[in-house]
């Protein structure tokens, strides 16, 4: 079985809008987040979504789901404070909708809508392979480090580095193994689930990402969208 677990807990503070976070913003008609659970509505290789919201919102998610016709998604579950509260939250959700060991658990942010049909399949085809996969994208510009955010510390070989996307997908004995060790513990600067299975001592297999996968975090970005929408780029691959 291949689970989708969307991640859209987030405050979206930079955004500046104080009504409500991010993924609930209306885009062409539609909350943003219905955009990016759409993507893994169609495919014909998820079986489930799960959702991990803000506790204040599930009522509102469920009833969303239900206007869009978003059959795939059978279960809502409360967020947290952090990223990996959330994404461990949502895995309790996906055990309770019966995943077991082998399965595929696709995690992805709900910021992300211009996932493509090909992401989410090779995001599968390698997990099943290697059991743990991480979407990027190579660094086309010069990273430049700096520790004290005044000079420059280093810049690192470009070619070695890549920039990080969703979905992460993992077998779901690996990602909960990697939670469950790091539980009740404050392991500094981890924003992705691949960090957490890289301190187990697995490999991390990369997935091509795509430069339109991008997340949706400024108002800049949200205009992006609407642009790219409007143009007709979203074609489904």
């Amino acid at each position: 079985m291949n689970i989708a677990l969307i991640l859209a807990a987030g405050t979206g503070s930079r955004m500046g809008n104080a009504d409500k976070p991010k993924q609930f913003l209306l885009v062409h008609g539609k909350p943003l987040m219905v955009h990016t659970i759409e993507a893994f509505e169609v495919n014909p290789d998820v079986d489930k979504i799960v959702i991990s919201t803000n506790e204040e919102y599930i009522d509102e998610v469920k009833l969303m789901c239900k206007q869009y016709d978003l059959t795939k998604v059978c279960k809502v579950v409360a967020g947290g404070a952090t990223r990996q509260i959330s994404v461990f939250n949502g895995l309790m959700g996906v055990k309770a909708v019966g995943a077991q060991d082998d399965d595929i658990i696709i995690i992805h942010d709900s910021a992300r809508p211009l996932i493509s049909q090909r992401i989410i399949r090779e995001n599968i085809e390698c997990c099943k392979e290697y059991g743990a996969v991480d979407t990027v994208v190579k660094a086309t510009d010069t990273i430049v480090k700096s520790e004290d955010a005044k000079t420059i510390s280093d810049i690192p070989v470009r070619s070695e580095l890549y920039q990080g996307q969703t979905p992460q997908t993992f077998k779901y004995s690996v990602i909960m193994e990697a939670h469950e060790s790091v539980k009740n513990k404050e392991i500094p600067n981890v924003t992705d689930d691949t960090k957490l299975v890289l301190l187990l001592g697995h490999k991390v297999h990369l997935v091509e990402g795509d430069k339109l996968n991008f997340k949706i975090t400024t108002f800049d970005d949200l205009m992006m969208l609407k642009a790219l929408l409007k143009i007709g780029k979203t074609e489904v691959l």
